[in-house]
């Protein structure tokens, strides 16, 4: 069984397998901001757009600018938000390619923890919001509140103790209160506090639930690619057998991501 790298290679991917989640996280994220109305906004690891457009419908922004390193994300994005106060750009949250002091928020969605150099990130965050400006994230709580991805690792280590590694709960270990509050704070950013937002993970059926996982897009995805049939099939199996499945094949799980905020 082999270990890969994360894939970031399709939008349509990406949406079966955590943007649909995503998309029920950012409104309440953007209501706890609360950013006022005419605002300008910068959504930086914009992805497929989903915490671009909870902007546009919740918060009447002035504009929202989107930075995404992923073309096929930006695609994506640009054809699912035609709103002509979006725009989406190619870039990196390591370098931001925007003007210091430009936005009064600056966010990010489920992007920090696949930042190699974090603290870079939050100063760049940093210096493209205006002085006293909203920065803010969101992030999966790998370590118990994302059973949705915990589940299919948690396997995958039973059977492939090669794997652990990979694991997401092992990797993003800070994406945890302590550490993000620390995470801001260093940054120079004041007020800084975070807040739990939890919502439903439900799939009619096992094959609701398993079929992103073999779209390739994503951490989890991307290990799946690797194995052989075999392996594959037996990991299936070992998931199937890990769910809590209603006896009409509904499964009924939850997903937790820790929010973080603070001003410029």
């Amino acid at each position: 069984m082999g270990g890969p790298s994360d894939s970031w290679t399709s939008g349509e991917g990406y949406e079966s397998f955590v943007g649909g989640l995503s998309r029920q996280v950012a409104p309440e994220f953007v209501a706890w901001l609360a950013v006022p109305p005419g605002s300008r906004w910068l959504d930086v690891g914009s992805g497929t757009g989903a915490l671009t457009e909870a902007v546009l419908a919740c918060c009447a922004p002035e504009r929202v600018v989107g930075v995404e390193p992923s073309a096929a994300f930006r695609t994506y994005a640009e054809a699912r938000v035609p709103d002509p106060r979006a725009s989406f750009r190619a870039g990196d949250a390591g370098a931001l390619p925007v003007d210091d002091d430009g936005f009064d928020a600056v966010v990010s969605a489920l992007v920090l923890n696949f930042v190699p150099d974090q603290p870079a990130a939050l100063a760049e965050m940093r210096r493209a919001a205006r002085p006293g400006g909203a920065v803010a994230a969101y992030v999966w709580d790998y370590s118990g509140g994302m059973p949705k991805l915990t589940t299919v690792w948690d396997a995958a280590v039973e059977l492939d103790p090669s794997a652990a590694g990979l694991h997401e709960a092992t990797r993003f270990a800070a994406n945890q209160p302590d550490p993000l509050l620390a995470l801001f704070t260093g940054a120079g950013l004041r007020s800084v506090d975070v807040q739990g937002i939890v919502v439903a993970a439900d799939f009619g059926s096992f094959d609701d639930y398993w079929s992103p996982f073999l779209a390739g897009t994503g951490p989890a995805p991307a290990y799946l690619a690797t194995l052989a049939d075999d392996d594959r099939a037996a990991l299936r199996d070992a998931v199937r057998a890990r769910l809590p499945i209603e006896d009409d094949g509904a499964i009924h799980l939850t997903a937790c991501a820790w929010a973080v905020r603070g001003r410029a």
